[in-house]
């Protein structure tokens, strides 16, 4: 027998009240970010594949579903990720603006292989990138930004965690290891794996040997700064990101719970210096990620800083606290030809009518109150 009710794995239909709950976490989201003046954009679903990933990016490569063009003969992609598009827009379409340009999004994305165990395959994608500005002062706004859209849906007890990936590489470039190299310790790093990061920098040399075995022992508060001043060397950007680390940790003390990583490098490779994400109780994985990526929109013509942060709205929602369904109006079908002017205003009104064709329960119908005849007129009365 065929089962053609079946979806793919790691997707999934989302219902009736959940649907709601999601579109309304959605609005509110993209209204404070109206309020804080970024404009809303709407990039396409599908586009070429060659916009939509980086030469070199092979982990959102492989998350790319790609498919022939019938019209120009090549490939397309399905968007896994919409920060290369909104870069596309910076760079090209608004390339007019020259000072700060404050955009923000909501869309579906598609990725061919799960992030994680439990996450699904179509993440809804909401963010917000600030372009124009290289000074600490706009990571401080997005993260500001990223906090309150958090809190704004009602998940609190946040923790952010803060990293600098610019630290690592301003360590490779000066260790003079190689790209192979350098993305197998990156890999290592990622995966937290001690025993194999000790094996891939014996041969380099010092005091960069050290500093490579340093990064995973520093993390904590904010003092594990002072420690990281005194255990690796003073390169540019090391330095650079010590001190913008260091303004973090000034700016949100008291405001929330904050740790910072050296070796949390799990950022997406278009990133460039800080990243941060954001955790709740009970919940291992982030709840949002974000950080710097300049430059990202070179190619595409015009290389500009940028810092952003974005959340899956899918994934998020299942921690989101729950909130009972609004109740509605029943009225009887037979009452609707004389009613049609009240359920009208109802309506107009905010509230739910709903037509009963079957004399069904308030349960079924959603309903608490009903719309009957009174005199001349109509009443909104209680609903058992």
């Amino acid at each position: 027998m065929m089962r053609n009710w079946l979806l793919p794995e790691h997707i999934a239909d989302i219902l009736p009240a959940t649907a709601r709950q999601v579109e309304s976490a959605k609005a509110a989201m993209l209204e404070r970010f109206r309020t804080a003046g970024y404009e809303l954009v709407l990039p396409p679903l599908i586009e070429y594949a060659d916009s939509l990933v980086s030469e070199g990016d092979s982990a959102l490569d492989l998350k790319t579903f790609k498919l022939d063009d019938p019209f120009s003969g090549r490939q397309l992609g399905l968007r896994a990720d919409i920060t290369p598009q909104v870069a596309r827009i910076d760079a090209h379409l608004l390339a007019h603006r020259t000072g700060v340009t404050r955009l923000c999004y909501a869309g579906s994305v598609v990725h061919a292989r799960p992030a994680g165990l439990l996450s699904s395959r179509e993440p809804l994608q909401v963010g917000a990138e600030l372009y124009g500005y290289a000074g600490i002062e706009a990571d401080l706004e997005i993260i500001g930004l990223m906090l309150s859209t958090l809190r704004l849906v009602g998940v609190n007890a946040l923790r952010l965690d803060v990293g600098h990936i610019a630290i690592f590489r301003g360590l490779a470039a000066a260790a003079g290891l190689g790209s192979a190299q350098t993305a197998e310790l990156f890999a290592t790093l990622q995966a937290k794996d001690v025993g194999s990061l000790r094996l891939l920098v014996a041969d380099v040399a010092e005091p960069y040997r050290s500093a490579f075995l340093a990064l995973p022992e520093l993390y904590g508060p904010a003092s594990v700064l002072e420690r990281a001043r005194t255990r690796l060397p003073s390169l540019p950007e090391v330095e650079l990101g010590l001190m913008q680390l260091a303004a973090i940790a000034r700016h949100l003390e008291g405001q929330v719970e904050l740790s910072f990583d050296l070796a949390e490098l799990r950022g997406d490779y278009y990133h460039t210096g800080l990243m941060f994400a954001a955790y709740a109780p009970g919940w291992s994985e982030a709840l949002a990620r974000g950080g710097r990526y300049d430059n990202v929109g070179r190619r595409f013509g015009r290389a500009r800083p940028a810092t952003g942060f974005s959340l899956d709205l899918r994934d998020l929602v299942r921690i989101l606290p729950e909130r009972d369904p609004a109740r509605g109006i029943r009225v009887a079908a037979r009452h609707l030809p004389g009613a049609a002017a009240e359920v009208q205003r109802l309506r107009e009104a905010g509230e739910i009518v709903v037509i009963d064709y079957l004399a069904e329960s308030a349960g079924a119908l959603n309903c608490d109150r009903e719309l009957v005849p009174a005199g001349e007129g109509w009443q909104v009365i209680p609903f058992n």
